[in-house]
């Protein structure tokens, strides 16, 4: 978690002088510590610069705390390197710029059903697309989120076939009304779910759809899974 690789971070200093040194109030820093809120990207790129903290380490724990910088001994008033592709796990890659972070998000093979439901087994990546970073954070984990093509019509005209949709597979705890690639048996659905007495309700955008009752009785993985929450959709036009 973010929150605890900042507390990491500031180690002895005290919150207060913490906060100060980086133009945050000590509160607002105290829920970014605690998880309670994200840190938006003027923060985040702040405290990259002040501290050489890499902003690998600080998203996602991947590689050294420090960057290059420091661990060479260099001083700081080196001119920063060109940008780099920085992999960052087997399924992602950051992109250092001078004024942003970009996120290469990978489109897994594997295809969410939003009809009858379809599921294309393996996970390899055909391509990635790009990111802002502080837009997937707030949007959720950015290390656990996958794109994957829809199939079918029973989101529309919402979300229509072939339309790209980010799922976040950090977000499984399913919440009333939301979008969720929900796997039911060997398919995968893209459904808005609801919860009732000892059941998921599977609902589609499309009247034409019946919604899907699910016994949820006993555990869920029986049969059931929630992959992940629906985060951002795109689409590209003909």
């Amino acid at each position: 978690m973010i929150g605890r690789r900042i507390e990491e971070l500031r180690g002895k200093i005290s919150r207060e002088a913490f906060a100060a040194e980086l133009g945050v109030h000590a509160q607002t820093l105290a829920r970014y510590e605690k998880g309670e809120r994200l840190p938006d990207s003027t923060f985040l790129e702040n405290i990259s610069k002040r501290f050489n903290v890499a902003p690998a380490w600080l998203l996602l724990g991947e590689g050294p705390m420090h960057g290059a910088q420091r661990a060479a001994g260099l001083s700081t008033d080196t001119p920063p390197p060109p940008p780099v592709l920085t992999p960052v796990t087997s399924e992602s890659h950051v992109i250092e710029c001078a004024d942003c972070q970009i996120m290469l998000v990978p489109m897994v093979e594997a295809r969410l059903s939003a009809g009858t439901g379809s599921f294309e087994t393996g996970d390899d990546v055909e391509r990635r697309y790009a990111f802002r970073t502080d837009f997937l954070m707030r949007k959720g984990q950015p290390s656990a989120m996958v794109l994957m093509r829809v199939t079918g019509d029973s989101m529309e005209p919402d979300i229509k076939h072939n339309d790209a949709v980010l799922i976040d597979q950090s977000q499984r705890v399913p919440r009333p009304g939301l979008l969720y690639a929900v796997g039911v048996e060997d398919l995968v659905y893209l459904k808005s779910v609801n919860a009732e007495p000892g059941k998921l309700v599977l609902s589609s955008y499309n009247p034409d759809y019946p919604p899907i009752e699910v016994d949820a009785r006993g555990d869920l993985s029986n049969g059931i899974r929630i992959i992940g929450r629906a985060v951002w959709v795109g689409r590209e036009l003909n």
